[in-house]
């Protein structure tokens, strides 16, 4: 880890109310995920977002929009999560969303496939068209035609579009996670 966690004494004012409201949001919204050290630091890709602020804390303001604006189900969104997380191999990323597919239940087969990049075959028809677009975008390429049409079809146009907004802000984290190399 090129970022250590930052004690949240040593922080100002601004940085400080950030890290609070995501500590009351992750112990509302990541339950079984653990993301603070016995110190009462952030884990995770907390500390270089909080470390430097200025790029940080917009980028968790876009996250936090997602959450909370949320209309997909939790489990079309691991989905779409573990997809770019395996793809980028950000570890920190797929040890919290293993967890957390676990606890909206899928099965252990269903998470390792997804962490390991491969389409589960128990996944219904939303969490499989959530899998084909993190997938291809995931890769750097478009979405064709006919994949953004049945998605629409599946998922209606906001869910669309939610699920390419999903899909870009975890792969910002996947990109955060991996460039200062977070395991934990």
């Amino acid at each position: 880890m090129r970022v250590n966690p930052i004690h949240p004494e040593t922080m100002n004012d601004e940085v400080r109310y950030v890290h609070d409201e995501v500590v009351k949001l992750i112990t509302t919204s990541q339950g079984p995920v653990s993301m603070l050290n016995n110190e009462g630091a952030l884990t995770g890709p907390f500390p270089p977002m909080l470390g430097f602020p200025q790029f940080g804390i917009p980028a968790l303001s876009f996250v936090r929009s997602l959450d909370n604006h949320a209309t997909l189900s939790k489990k079309v969104r691991e989905v779409a999560i573990l997809t770019i997380g395996a793809a980028f191999g950000a570890r920190f990323e797929l040890y919290a969303h293993e967890i957390m597919a676990k606890h909206f239940g899928f099965s252990a087969e269903a998470v390792a496939s997804l962490a390991s990049g491969i389409r589960p075959n128990e996944l219904n028809q939303e969490e499989a068209i959530a899998y084909e677009i993190a997938s291809v975008l995931a890769k750097g390429k478009i979405v064709s035609n006919s994949s953004y049409n049945l998605a629409k079809e599946i998922l209606g146009q906001d869910g669309v579009a939610e699920l390419i907004f999903l899909v870009g802000a975890y792969t910002l984290l996947a990109t955060v996670l991996n460039g200062f190399d977070v395991l934990s």
